[in-house]
């Protein structure tokens, strides 16, 4: 119950952060990854999922890379170009390749993939002036984003997956015979997020 009443405030509290704050918390969803699942050394506890309809922690570290993949064109045409169309831009899309190589592919892996594109997010989100983060892109599929606007959906992307991630990793079991240090719940690593 605790953690839904403090999820309903989520929206409301990155609203009223500061673009270097949004920043910061984007590059802090990087740090709660890599204290989580790098003492883990048993991949199947993160490949497989506790039950069937439920995803793996794997299956939703993938989630976060591909959702950089595709918001960051997006950031890039909107910082780069006059009012962009952005149902003009390809649409990012996973070949039969890569989807082959997330299968067999480590988490680790795919960890690193997202900890690359989250900083080249970051990196162009932080060489902007606040001004530019009101810039804006059209849709007329979804609806009209600025820069700013798509920084927080990441970070609300961010809080649901790394949500997701902190249960299934208490539900397999693979938090067991870390520090505790590597076992803090979502909820307390984002209440220590500035």
């Amino acid at each position: 119950m605790e953690r839904d009443v403090e999820r309903q405030h989520l929206p409301e509290e990155i609203g009223k952060l500061g673009n270097d704050e949004l920043i910061i918390r984007l590059l802090f969803t990087i740090n709660h990854l890599s204290r989580w699942l790098s003492p883990i050394h048993d991949e199947t506890r993160l490949v497989r999922a506790v039950r069937r309809s439920e995803p793996s922690v794997k299956e939703l570290v993938v989630q976060l890379r591909d959702e950089d993949l595709r918001v960051f064109p997006r950031i890039h045409a909107i910082a780069t170009q006059n009012r962009p169309d952005l149902d003009r831009l390809p649409p990012v899309l996973r070949s039969e390749a890569d989807q082959a190589w997330d299968r067999q592919a480590a988490v680790f892996e795919i960890m690193a993939e997202f900890r690359l594109l989250r900083q080249s997010t970051t990196s162009l989100l932080r060489s902007l002036p606040n001004d530019a983060w009101r810039r804006d892109g059209t849709s007329r599929i979804e609806h009209d984003w600025t820069i700013r606007s798509q920084a927080e959906y990441l970070l609300l992307n961010d809080a649901r997956l790394l949500a997701g991630i902190d249960e299934a990793l208490r539900r397999s079991g693979a938090r067991e015979q870390i520090a505790a240090v590597s076992r803090a719940p979502y909820e307390e690593l984002r209440r220590l997020a500035p």
